[in-house]
C-alpha cells in the first residue's frame, strides 16, 4: 500500500450511531429558556448576564468548555420577528460573552451564530438564541466519531462562578 502524502483520495471514518441520533425524537422536557427568562435566581439556571430584552447563559450540554448562548426574553422563533432592541441587546451579550470567554479560557477563537430550524441543529426551535462558542486549536479531534464523546474539561459550577466574577471585575 503506498502511503503518499498528501493522499490522492479521501478516507472514510464511518460513525454509524449518528443515524441513530438523527432519527431518533429529540425533545427537550420543558421550555427551559422562557423558565430562564423569568427567573429570578439566575444561578440555579446558569444565566450569567442579563439585558432589558435578553439574557446570557451557559449551554448546559456545551460543544467546549464555556458554550454560552445569548437568547432574547421573549420567546421567538424567527429572526424577523426580533425588535430592534431584543437586536441590540442580543449583539452586546455576544460581544460580553467574548470579553468573558477570553478572560475566563483563553480561547484561540470562537464560533458564534444561529442555529435556526430543527434542521440545522437546533435543540431548541422555537427560542431563537445566538451560539458563542470557543475554540482552541487542535480542539477537534476522534473521540466525538470514534467514542462518541465530547471531552469537556470543565464543570459547569466552577466556570459559571469564574464567569461572574469576572464580569464583577469588567463592571
Amino acid at each position: 500500500m503506498n502511503e503518499s502524502f498528501p493522499k490522492n483520495h479521501i478516507e472514510s471514518l464511518w460513525a454509524p450511531w449518528r443515524v441513530e441520533y438523527f432519527q431518533a425524537e429529540h425533545k427537550i422536557s420543558g421550555d427551559f429558556l422562557s423558565v430562564a427568562a423569568a427567573a429570578t435566581d439566575d444561578a440555579a439556571h446558569l444565566v450569567v448576564s442579563r439585558r432589558p430584552t435578553a439574557f446570557l447563559i451557559m449551554n448546559k450540554y456545551p460543544y467546549s468548555a464555556g458554550h454560552l448562548m445569548a437568547v432574547p426574553n421573549r420567546k421567538v422563533c424567527k429572526m424577523a420577528e426580533i425588535t430592534e432592541e431584543e437586536v441590540l441587546d442580543l449583539w452586546k451579550l455576544t460581544i460580553h460573552a467574548q470579553r468573558l470567554l477570553d478572560k475566563a479560557v483563553h480561547p484561540h477563537g470562537f464560533n458564534i451564530g444561529w442555529n435556526l430550524g430543527s434542521a440545522s441543529g437546533a435543540g431548541v426551535d422555537d427560542h431563537i438564541h445566538i451560539h458563542i462558542v470557543p475554540r482552541w486549536s487542535g480542539d477537534s479531534n476522534f473521540m466525538a466519531v470514534i467514542g462518541g464523546t465530547r471531552i469537556i474539561p470543565e464543570g459547569l459550577t466552577p466556570l459559571y462562578q469564574r464567569l461572574k466574577q469576572i464580569e464583577s471585575e469588567l463592571a
